[in-house]
């Protein structure tokens, strides 16, 4: 009778062990589920290239041209090039101007405050990229602000609207697409030929 006594005795002992063994594993299973839920806020950095691509496009409209303007509506034999037409495509290339300014400060600041030394290697070559495409994007702006400055030069002189190469009236309604043309779409056309052939 006493030996069953002992095994019964000896089996309950053993329980105890298995249910400390298994409380002691629990928390480790816990401890591992809090680092996994805290590694995506590392994804933060992100941020820099979505607020990138929405510069450039931005950029890329300015750069097409400025087009909040209401279009000019020619009186029936009025004069080319008269002060209403003038005044009008003045202010096209001013605000044009003035929105291409505006999107350089911007630039400037948004760099200024997304400048940072990310430790990830991939976080950093993600921000120089994203600075180098909106560096190139304002060096094309700052070219085309020397074109419109130039353009508003030549309407203090009276020569915008006309035709560098021929002199024919270059029309209101080409300015209005491309305010800083210089050419008509004649002689633009023989220059894109020409470039063409040239690099061919």
């Amino acid at each position: 009778m006493s030996p069953t006594k002992s095994t019964t005795t000896s089996k309950k002992k053993a329980a105890p062990k298995k249910t400390a063994a298994t409380t002691k594993a629990a928390p480790k299973k816990k401890a591992a589920v809090k680092k996994a839920d805290t590694t995506p806020a590392k994804a933060a950095p992100q941020t820099t290239t979505f607020n990138a691509t929405e510069a450039k496009d931005r950029a890329d409209k300015l750069l097409q041209g400025f087009g909040n303007f209401e279009p000019y509506q020619p009186k029936a034999g009025e004069e080319y090039m008269n002060d209403t037409q003038i005044e009008h495509f003045r202010l096209i290339l001013s605000g044009w101007k003035h929105a291409l300014m505006e999107e350089v400060d911007r630039t400037v600041q948004h760099m200024q405050d997304e400048a940072a030394n990310f430790p990830d290697p991939n976080d950093r070559a993600s921000q120089e990229s994203d600075f180098t495409m909106e560096l190139r994007t304002r060096d094309r702006e700052r070219k085309l602000i020397k074109k419109i400055e130039g353009s508003i030069q030549m309407l203090d002189s009276g020569d915008y609207g006309y035709c560098d190469s021929c002199g024919v009236e270059i029309g209101i309604r080409r300015l209005e697409a491309r305010p800083t043309a210089n050419l008509c779409i004649d002689c633009k056309t023989l220059d894109e030929i020409k470039e063409k052939q040239k690099g061919g």
